[in-house]
């Protein structure tokens, strides 16, 4: 069973969903990030309007793939990787204020080239991106809405998967991390039903120990110290159909 949405356009169902629940903004920003927000934000921010068909233009270096984060919170887990991969341009979008100016203060400090941001909700960011166009996506620590009126407010969902399958390449991976039982539970079933990905597992080790290539968050290293043990979720994007080949034209015979 698939749910292929290759050549379809974002729908409009998720094209609405723009509604922020959570926090925007936390405890006044110190001046220096308050700067950066103002100098460094604009030099490195994600257009707000247009297509996103290559993300890749988006970066000075020509990366040779481009990852997204979804909701990079404090930005450990992006910055590590944008250290560790600098020929990988790497999307990070996150709409609470805080996170931001932390990242930021990163980029600069540590001289990163390879790291934009949209400082804003990253179904803006996935609509407008060219199928096809990412090699990764992580969404590592989401808001678990877990009463149960509110599980519609959850990333995972039929719609965000249709999107992720679109832009991801053929292959491509989604990872996953969370502390609560039940979203990893809601995550799986998810995607089962969704069909267009695989769970990349075979042992309980690839789900209760996080990959070399993973890096760690503060949020994780909370979840350890309060005692819940976060679950690191891979999955695999199945290749496309191929496409229907048209018959060649019959050539008309030369006259004589």
């Amino acid at each position: 069973m698939t749910n292929e949405q290759d050549q379809k356009p974002p729908s409009a169902e998720f094209s609405r969903r723009r509604l922020l629940y959570g926090r925007r903004k936390g405890h006044t920003l110190r001046a220096h990030h308050d700067d950066l927000m103002a100098t460094l934000l604009p030099k490195i921010c994600v257009p707000e309007e247009g297509p996103l068909k290559d993300p890749r233009k988006l970066f000075s270096s020509s990366p040779k793939e481009v990852w997204l984060e979804i909701g990079f919170g404090g930005g450990e887990h992006l910055v590590a990787q944008a250290a560790t991969n600098p020929d990988i341009g790497m999307i990070g979008c996150e709409p609470f204020v805080n996170g931001v100016a932390k990242l930021l203060s990163e980029v600069e400090g540590r001289g990163l080239t390879n790291i934009r941001i949209h400082p804003n909700d990253a179904r803006d960011v996935l609509e407008r991106l060219g199928e096809a166009s990412i090699t990764r996506a992580f969404l590592l620590f989401p808001d678990p809405w877990q009463k149960k009126r509110h599980h519609k407010r959850r990333f995972v969902s039929a719609e965000t998967l249709d999107e992720l399958a679109r832009v991801l390449v053929d292959g491509g991976e989604f990872r996953v991390a969370t502390d609560i039982k039940h979203y990893s539970r809601w995550t799986l079933r998810e995607i089962r039903d969704h069909g267009v990905f695989s769970w990349i597992a075979e042992k309980p080790s690839d789900w209760r120990v996080r990959a070399d290539d993973w890096p760690g968050t503060r949020y994780e290293a909370k979840a350890v110290r309060e005692g819940r043990q976060p679950v690191y979720l891979k999955f695999r994007r199945a290749p496309r159909p191929e496409r229907a080949q048209k018959p060649e034209t019959a050539k008309k015979p030369e006259s004589a």
